[in-house]
């Protein structure tokens, strides 16, 4: 495959899945897909460390557009991590091999208060320069994407330091000091608004947030904390056409709550039920999701069995195929060629085709 023998509208037929509308075929594409299953990858990660890659546009732009022409995915997402812009907002970390480390994490008002509303330009222009090279290399047919943290869980690695089991240190700040916790989640909420907003600008398609964290939360205090703060940054975005999705793990406690976020996707991993979701929500909300990763590790006919069983569950009608979370760094290459290629082929309900579409 190569970019210039592209003719599908792979950009008019995500957005068109992100409104709930026809489609000829589902769109796939895999959280992580720029990472360590690809031997590609692999080659540029020996030569340079994470973060350097984020930081640089060249760089960065590559291994963005690796899994585009080995894969054939439908959208491409820009290569970064949801804590740069904790480290724009004064809060400098480290990427080991352990996961993300947060030299100074937050445990006081003073080092709340401290944190900075940033110029996405002026301090995380790589990321923005990144995106305007993406779009422009593309072109107008393949969607490129962003991402952010949503509150909650940018929270949870800023009070806390680490990825780590429940997050006590969050919690105990939450239970503690629940207007501290606010407060925080607010100026996240800020933070993230102008981030987003400035990806857009660049030429980002859709954007996601992920709250990866957030089915740490009871339901109340879903909404009494993370849904407002997310709310306010999605209506603040003010995204246009551009959809925003929202990825939560292990939320099918809150998805009730998480459909009033004001989402235009809703993804869920693989412990929710596509069938029961879309019955729930009917078409208001797009889904994406959900296959198992670990589905991956296994034998191809059991991928493409994955795959063809998601569509069907959702009937193509506003679902945007994808994994439950992020590709294992183990995962055959082959098999994650077969994942898209399933998901592109597998037929769609009537009442969600769009015939002959381009």
């Amino acid at each position: 495959m190569t970019l210039s023998t592209q003719t599908l509208n792979r950009k008019a037929l995500f957005l068109r899945a992100c409104r709930c509308e026809p489609v000829e075929r589902v769109p796939v594409w895999i959280m992580r897909q720029a990472g360590r299953y690809l031997p590609e990858y692999r080659a540029i990660r020996k030569k340079h460390n994470f973060l350097e890659v984020c930081k640089t546009p060249d760089l960065a732009v590559e291994v963005s557009l690796q899994p585009y022409r080995v894969l054939g995915v439908d959208a491409v997402i820009v290569f970064s991590d949801i804590l740069i812009p904790a480290g724009a907002m004064g809060l400098p970390f480290e990427l080991t091999d352990k996961g993300p480390v947060i030299e100074s994490p937050l445990r006081t008002a003073a080092q709340i208060r401290k944190l900075a509303v940033f110029d996405p330009e002026q301090e995380t222009g790589f990321l923005m320069e990144a995106i305007r090279r993406l779009s422009r290399e593309l072109g107008p047919n393949v969607p490129v994407l962003g991402f952010a943290a949503a509150p909650w869980t940018l929270a949870c690695y800023m009070i806390e330091g680490h990825g780590k089991e429940g997050f006590p240190s969050a919690k105990t700040m939450l239970y503690a000091d629940p207007d501290l916790f606010r407060a925080l989640l607010g100026r996240i909420a800020s933070a993230t608004t102008e981030y987003l907003r400035a990806q857009i600008a660049a030429g980002a398609a859709a954007v996601q947030l992920f709250d990866t964290w957030v089915g740490e939360l009871t339901l109340d205090q879903y909404r009494e904390f993370a849904l407002p703060a997310t709310q306010r940054l999605i209506d603040e975005i003010g995204a246009g056409d551009a959809p925003v999705i929202l990825y939560t793990k292990a939320s099918n406690h809150l998805i009730s709550a998480v459909a009033e976020s004001g989402a235009s996707v809703l993804s869920v991993d693989w412990r929710a039920d596509l069938s029961a979701l879309r019955e729930q929500l009917g078409t208001r909300v797009a889904l994406q999701g959900n296959v198992d990763p670990c589905v991956l590790l296994g034998p191809e006919e059991g991928v493409r069995r994955a795959a063809r069983e998601a569509v069907e569950k959702t009937g193509g009608i506003g679902h945007i195929l994808n994994l439950g979370h992020g590709i294992l760094q183990q995962t055959p290459v082959e098999n994650a060629r077969v994942f898209v290629s399933a998901g592109q082929s597998a037929p769609v309900a009537a009442d969600a085709r769009l015939e002959g579409a381009r």
